[in-house]
């Protein structure tokens, strides 16, 4: 049985550089989207993971941003972090599943194997951003598959997302269950979603983020003319 439950899983998430990191307040971000119905959180430091489990009943997907000088790939990059998120106890950790290097030549197949190896309970999510990186990440057996990536590799960047057509296709061509994320920022959006059937969605700025949704706001106003 699927740890994630279908429905909306926010991301609560401050990273280093933002006015709330640090703060210690990520578990009452992810308290409110739990009574505001959220089926499951996506948070982001082990400290903060483990904040969230004490506060909240649902799912976590865990992740560890972290940049290395030699590779762009920034979600959960190497073994180090899966260690650290192992010993959290989040359900879920989630791989940048992109055909990026990764930092110090690891691979891919290495991080998901030490996982099934040494947590075989925890289930693993890859962050994709292509249907070719999807496809690869459904043959090594990812448990669930998310468009997180999509329009934020140098490959991709400028497609418009949400993306339907890239979540239709990984819908109807792949195993693993897939999980809608990245540029939900309207209901109707999110109703487009929804209707390509994914198993779970993702939305995380357009809840938590104030910073992002007032910059957001504050951009109609050059439109303004005093």
């Amino acid at each position: 049985m699927s740890k994630l439950k279908r429905g909306l899983i926010v991301s609560c998430q401050a990273v280093k550089g933002e006015p709330l990191y640090g703060l210690n307040i990520m578990q009452y971000f992810a308290k409110a989207a739990v009574l505001g119905g959220a089926s499951g959180i996506r948070a982001n430091y082990t400290s903060d993971i483990i904040a969230v489990k004490n506060e909240v009943n649902v799912p976590v997907i865990g992740i560890i941003k972290e940049v290395y000088e030699d590779s762009d790939v920034y979600i959960t990059p190497t073994i180090k972090e899966v260690e650290e998120l192992l010993k959290t106890g989040c359900e879920v950790i989630a791989l940048d599943a992109t055909a990026r290097p990764r930092p110090n030549g690891e691979k891919l197949e290495n991080l998901v194997s030490y996982i099934r190896k040494n947590s075989p309970q925890t289930e693993i999510m890859a962050d994709c951003s292509t249907f070719e990186e999807a496809k690869a990440a459904d043959k090594l057996g990812f448990d669930y598959i998310g468009s997180t990536m999509r329009g934020y590799t140098e490959y991709t960047k400028g497609i418009s997302i949400p993306d339907y057509g890239f979540l239709k296709k990984m819908k109807s061509e792949l195993n693993a269950k897939i999980i809608a994320e990245g540029g939900i920022w309207e209901i109707s959006q999110l109703d487009a979603v929804l209707e390509c059937d994914p198993y779970a969605v993702v939305i995380g700025s357009s809840i938590t983020r104030p910073m992002d949704i007032t910059k957001r706001f504050a951009k109609e106003f050059e439109k303004w003319k005093i």
